[in-house]
């Protein structure tokens, strides 16, 4: 007998993986001790070569369903120890930086809904059933190695069974650091604007009640509060829509099951993979034409973002009304979901009833949002069950370094020894709420982590949160163009090397020329990337009052048409506005008076939708384009004209021929099909992989479209193809100048 000591490195914590090194030990009769450490999860073991070669194969055959690993390392101990059985220690933390992954958040598992509603079951309806294989963990999680005492959950002593069944390697609850149960874990409690109403079960049966009678309810869930109606009542969502002054933004709606996701969507194999993963994300797709919902729900759209549900509470309340609930996060505008009782409490113009419960969310986190194009992923926010997301660099780095990200659907990302961690979203960083939502999830990442930066990252625009944000610190700080971080960001995670064309779609971003920049194209390795084409670029009227005014943008693109002559035409553009605002448009636009230069291709969806009259005021980011999805024809196959000279894409003639148009959907198809042959031009001029990022991309019919042209294209699969990605981009960028 000779003794070993095993590390192991990768998704090891808190997906049930002691509990399977236990018994694969005690089958092959092997003794020694097994703990969580900041390596991941470590083991000294007792045994012949024999034994050690049969346990080394088995595990790596068969590992827990959720885990994941990337390093195995063993070796023999010159010290020999005698073990006399085979256990499960609780080591204590060590200080420095930690070389392990945060376990995931996880939806409920087969076996414990099953047990959820077994009547014969202890935890029978019990809201807080969880195992080794699912519930909360990153949002309960104050420290790592992944422990009971580091977790909320330990605010619960155990009772006598809940000890039993931790402590019994034979039940599947063996060290579950969640174990809970009616008799010793967390409770639901009722409330209504005053005081609480009801606890337990009971509470639950007074929600059903209540979404029948039309009201909003706010719920507890994992990483924040929800505010829920019923989805087929107009009314409800109407008042929802008013209260949370949210006049058209479309909502999610979450099912019990994959056959109710299947009759509000048209899904195929991918979809209902993603749709029924662990993950339990929101999946965007296409809406049916019957489907039973308000039009209220989505208004104006063809694709609806559908969820299952995911939690025991969510379960229990579907099971007994039997509808869709539209499910959003309980915040106000620009602010972080609320993720407390007092939090919630300063909301209640918001809700009519409030479900709490007892737990403590560490770290609040929303809902993540997908989609599936050409049977990839794209991920559109990052958060439950997908973030932190980690990612092993090829070689260790000489500094800590944080990247601050964007300032719209912010995020953060730090990398330290071999790793690099993309934070949960986080938000628009424009209110003081979610500043202090920034910094706190910095905090979170410094403690769980044990991080110091050596350096900071951030975007070169001067007046991002994030980039003021960076100046003030005392680290050396490095800034990185925003559209270049997008494109760097696509090619760390696909590891490309070598030069690629660069297509950056998105709203709008610092240019290097000071510009307001977003329709760029690249051409080069992932930190030395050049500009080698962009849209002509155009005034924006107003400067930021043009993005919830696509009017403004089209007017513009007539001002540099026709002149003053522009103001005589007659279009849905000019007709949303009085003669008189026209002609003091007009000589805004002459003067250059708050009217920033852009080349932005978010834009020019804003001016076709403008211009084919869909839309002309927005109230959410990226509206425009989502309208006209609804709008495009697949049978027409036609684009219109462009040119390109020294690199400028000219959209002159394209607007002209929009001008013509007299129907929508031809229109709005050409102008899709025009943004792919764009890209091809381009494609074919350098022969080279096409990488794409940036938030147009969130579009699926243009990125559909794009995956049916082009055999070499990447974007992002694992974090969001918006800004929500820049934070890596950033980091990318720096690192690969190491």
């Amino acid at each position: 007998m000779k003794n070993y000591h095993l590390t192991i490195r990768g998704t090891v914590q808190g997906v049930g993986f002691r509990p399977f090194l236990y018994r694969l030990a005690k089958e092959l009769q092997i003794n020694g001790r097994v703990w969580n450490s900041h390596q991941g999860v470590e083991m000294l073991l007792q045994a012949s070569p024999a034994q050690l070669e049969n346990f080394l194969r088995q595990l790596k055959a068969d590992p827990p369903p959720r885990s994941k690993i990337d390093e195995l390392h063993c070796k023999s101990m010159e010290k020999e120890i005698d073990f006399s059985e085979m256990t499960i220690d609780h080591k204590k933390r060590k200080e420095g930086t930690l070389n392990l992954i945060t376990p995931l958040d996880t939806g409920i598992c087969k076996k414990c809904k099953e047990e959820l509603f077994d009547p014969s079951s202890r935890r029978y309806l019990y809201p807080f059933i969880n195992c080794v294989e699912c519930g909360p963990r990153y949002t309960v999680l104050k420290a790592l190695p992944y422990e009971r005492e580091e977790t909320s959950t330990h605010a619960f002593p155990l009772c006598k069974k809940c000890q039993e069944e931790y402590e019994n390697p034979d039940n599947r609850r063996f060290h579950a650091q969640g174990i809970c149960c009616p008799e010793c874990g967390p409770q639901i409690a009722l409330y209504d604007h005053h005081a609480k109403i009801s606890k337990g079960i009971k509470g639950l049966e007074l929600i059903i009640e209540a979404l029948a009678e039309g009201k909003i309810i706010a719920m507890k869930g994992i990483g924040g509060f929800h505010l829920i109606c019923d989805a087929t009542d107009t009314q409800a969502v109407k008042r929802l829509r008013e209260r949370k002054h949210r006049p058209s933004k479309p909502f999610a709606v979450m099912v019990k099951e994959i056959k109710d996701a299947k009759k509000l969507l048209e899904i195929n194999a991918h979809e209902e993979a993603l749709l029924t993963s662990s993950k339990k994300p929101i999946l965007i797709a296409q809406m049916r034409s019957h489907a039973s919902l308000s039009a209220q729900v989505a208004p104006g759209l063809d694709k609806l973002g559908v969820m299952l549900a995911y939690t025991p509470l969510q379960l229990m309340l579907l099971e007994r009304f039997d509808k869709p609930i539209v499910l959003t996060s309980a915040n106000i505008s620009s602010s972080p979901l609320c993720a407390s009782f007092d939090e919630i409490k300063a909301h209640k113009h918001l809700w009519d009833l409030c479900l709490d419960h007892d737990l403590e969310i560490i770290n609040r986190c929303d809902d993540s949002v997908v989609m599936s194009v050409d049977n990839k992923t794209v991920v559109l926010r990052g958060a439950r069950g997908y973030a932190p997301t980690h990612f092993k660099l090829p070689a260790g780095i000489n500094k800590n370094t944080l990247s601050a990200g964007a300032n719209q659907k912010s995020t953060i990302t730090i990398s330290f020894n071999e790793h690099l961690v993309i934070s949960p979203y986080i938000g628009d960083l424009t209110s003081v709420e979610s500043i202090e939502h920034f910094e706190k999830t910095l905090h979170a990442f410094e403690a769980l982590y044990h991080f110091i930066p050596d350096r900071i990252v951030c975007d070169k625009h001067p007046l991002y949160e994030t980039t003021k944000w960076a100046k003030n610190q005392k680290y050396e700080t490095v800034q990185v163009q925003h559209h270049k971080a997008h494109i760097a960001s696509v090619m760390f995670e696909h590891h490309l090397k070598e030069e690629v064309l660069g297509v950056a779609f998105d709203g709008s971003g610092y240019g290097d020329d000071g510009k307001v920049w977003g329709g760029e194209f690249f051409r080069g390795a992932r930190d030395d990337l050049k500009r080698i084409g962009n849209f002509k670029y155009f005034k924006l009227l107003g400067g930021e009052t043009a993005i919830k005014e696509p009017r403004r943008v089209a007017l513009s693109l007539l001002f540099s048409l026709y002149g003053k002559e522009a103001i005589n035409l007659k279009n849905p553009t000019t007709a949303a506005f009085s003669k008189n605002e026209i002609e003091n448009l007009y000589l805004l636009y002459e003067k250059g008076i708050n009217a920033p230069l852009s080349s932005s291709a978010g834009r020019l969806f804003d001016a076709i939708a403008s211009i084919t009259g869909i839309c002309q005021q927005i109230s959410y980011e990226g509206e425009c384009g989502m309208r006209m999805e609804s709008f495009y024809d697949p049978q027409i196959t036609q684009s219109y004209p462009f040119e390109v000279i020294n690199g400028e894409i000219d959209w002159s003639m394209m607007i002209e021929a929009v001008l013509e148009e007299e129907h929508q959907t031809q229109a709005v198809s050409k102008f899709f099909n025009t943004l792919v042959e764009i890209i091809c031009y381009f494609y074919e001029q350098e022969h080279l992989k096409v990488v794409v990022g940036g938030g147009v991309f969130q579009n699926k019919t243009l990125l559909g479209l794009l995956s049916g042209k082009i055999d070499d294209l990447y974007w992002n699969e694992q974090v969001p193809v918006n800004d929500g990605g820049v934070s890596m981009g950033q980091l990318a960028f720096v690192l690969e100048k190491e």
